[in-house]
């Protein structure tokens, strides 16, 4: 129990101290005008107050990875809360504040066309591969995990292909709508009933004394205790990526870089939420660990995915009714993820092939195939599904970690704060590809020397790429005078 709440305090306190450091390194301008107001459109760029904004990026990361992969990361023991912490402060909330604010300067580009400007023209093209398969299978994976918890809540003729209709009719409409109309004014009601199972889950664990059961962490416990004894490293840093580091967090901000009113917001909408998240997954975790022991609860995630986890911990701690509400809240954690994916993957690909999106029409254009190839990823295994998105979304982690450094390395900041989480996160990509089915299936002892190989030469050809293009720079450069006003730098941009 104390190393749960150590963790939880910890949290807080990376927030009100680290954060600043992070701010403080980027260089904050409040005077400068953003995108949300310089080009206004009524549709993407949509001026909204900060509580909005902070309560829309938390439910856009907020999919079923900060519950799901926690429950999951559960089977690894308390270990597990080292990872939530540590990466959320030190990795997840620093990725998330570099990239939003990175997006803000470049008048809201998502990560492709940011990946072009700091890391290489090349990059543009393959970046947005990863950028649209990411986006198209968290899509799809969040559209039948909260369709089988939804049938399991509703009568008989509510089946899951009902469900699954009804979803996607909700995600064309919040994809090709402005952000105002749908996602702006029911994500405050998605919120309300996000927060009110997160504080009711973390009081009843106490309140009904099953708190003193989470484990603590000590010299016997730091180690791995999977059922499977599946490898901590690293399984345990993909298992639990939503909660502590998520590369699709890197697809969600630009969203809403393009709706902030002033650049002081994005501590707490940016590295804020990202803190939130990891409470979040801290508790789902503790909840996990306190009612079940790792053989039962690998047998109940075995029997039904982690969703029937998530059903058995919120009945036993909220009763049926709260239970039921409970569960309500947690499929709208994917919901409230996946429309933003569509989301996002229609600006993506508006932004790659240049077609305005002020245009209902120029919307459809993109949105009609998304949904088809979306569609017809409904029929491949959700298991094959969410592994090859798991790897996926980490590999896009790395590469927003290391267009970050770029950028703080030609403004002549320090680049540690994202070079060191990406290099260490880049290590484990190459390792997991390695040693999984999805890649090469080798032996791990050896890909544990064959990754810091890799890794290394990788980290050499970013220096050597990075080393070139800053010997070019001159004082006029827009690669170092992102922080001037927008008309000034951008003046093609402003309408």
């Amino acid at each position: 129990m104390y190393s749960f709440i150590l963790g939880v305090i910890s949290l807080i306190l990376g927030y009100v101290f680290y954060s600043k450091v992070i701010i403080k390194n980027f260089g904050v301008e409040p005077d400068r005008e953003t995108p949300a107001t310089a080009l206004e459109d009524g549709t993407d760029f949509v001026p909204m107050e900060k509580q909005r904004n902070w309560l829309i990026q938390l439910l856009n990361i907020a999919g079923t990875g900060p519950i799901f992969g926690p429950i999951m990361g559960a089977l690894y023991g308390p270990v597990a809360f080292v990872w939530i912490v540590l990466g959320s402060i030190f990795a997840g909330a620093v990725h998330d504040y570099y990239m939003g604010m990175i997006s803000l300067r470049n008048n809201g580009a998502h990560l492709p066309e940011l990946a072009s400007k700091y890391l290489g023209k090349g990059m543009r093209h393959i970046v947005n591969l990863f950028a649209a398969l990411l986006l198209l299978l968290v899509g799809t994976v969040f559209v039948t995990s909260p369709a089988s918890l939804l049938q399991e809540l509703t009568p008989g003729f509510m089946n899951y292909t009902f469900w699954v209709v009804i979803i996607f009719i909700y995600y064309i409409l919040s994809t090709i709508l402005p952000i105002d109309k749908v996602i702006g004014r029911i994500y405050p009601f998605f919120g309300a009933l996000l927060i009110f199972t997160t504080v009711a889950v973390g009081i009843m664990l106490f309140a009904k004394g099953h708190a003193g059961n989470i484990p603590e962490l000590s010299m016997q416990s730091f180690r791995n205790i999977h059922p499977q004894s599946t490898p901590l490293i690293p399984g345990l840093f993909f298992t639990i990526s939503c909660g502590a580091l998520s590369g699709f967090h890197a697809t969600q901000t630009p969203i809403i870089s393009r709706t902030i009113e002033n650049e002081e917001e994005g501590r707490w909408v940016f590295y804020g939420a990202m803190i939130t998240e990891g409470i979040i997954a801290m508790l789902w975790a503790a909840a996990a660990m306190a009612l079940f022991d790792g053989q039962t609860l690998s047998e109940i995630i075995n029997s039904g995915t982690a969703s029937a986890a998530v059903s058995q911990i919120t009945l036993t701690l909220l009763g049926t009714v709260g239970g039921t509400i409970g569960v309500l809240g947690v499929i709208i954690l994917p919901i409230t993820s996946g429309d933003t994916a569509f989301r996002s993957l229609r600006m993506i690909i508006a932004d790659y092939i240049g077609l305005l999106q002020d245009k209902l029409s120029n919307r459809f254009m993109i949105t009609v195939p998304i949904f088809a190839i979306s569609i017809a990823l409904m029929f491949i295994d959700f298991n094959i599904l969410w592994r090859y998105f798991t790897w996926a979304n980490q590999v896009t982690a790395v590469t927003a970690l290391f267009m970050s450094t770029a950028y703080l390395f030609y403004k002549e900041k320090n680049y540690l704060f994202t070079f060191i989480p990406g290099s260490f996160m880049l290590y484990l990509v190459i390792l997991y590809l390695l040693t999984e089915p999805i890649g090469f299936n080798l032996a791990m002892t050896m890909s544990y020397y064959i990754s810091a190989v890799l890794t290394v030469g990788i980290i050499y050809v970013f220096f050597q790429q990075v080393n070139k293009v800053k010997a070019e720079l001159n004082t006029d450069s827009v690669l170092i005078n992102d922080h001037l006003q927008i008309r000034d730098i951008f003046p093609e941009s402003v309408r």
